[in-house]
């Protein structure tokens, strides 16, 4: 089983966590259906942690990145020796 919650996702990653949740989804049936409780429990936990970084990602999908323009480093030119 694995958790989510340190996990930085990126807006395009919508799809593959939704693949994910279809996957715990059925693993979970599986271990429903196999008295399986400790199981059941660790895929519910993963679920709540998957579901709360989709929302995560979605909310900062919905933000307009803001341009500060930070001027960027120049190099100087050598001093010269006479």
């Amino acid at each position: 089983m694995f958790a989510l919650p340190h996990a930085q996702h990126q807006p395009q990653d919508a799809a593959r966590l939704d693949e994910i949740e279809d996957d715990l989804l059925a693993r979970r049936a599986r271990a429903e259906h196999e008295a399986w409780l400790g199981e059941v429990e660790g895929i519910d936990l993963t679920l709540t942690f998957l579901r709360q970084k989709r929302d995560e990602t979605q909310r900062l999908a919905r933000i307009t990145r803001v341009n500060l323009g930070i001027p960027s480093v120049q190099s100087v030119p050598p001093a010269r020796r006479e």
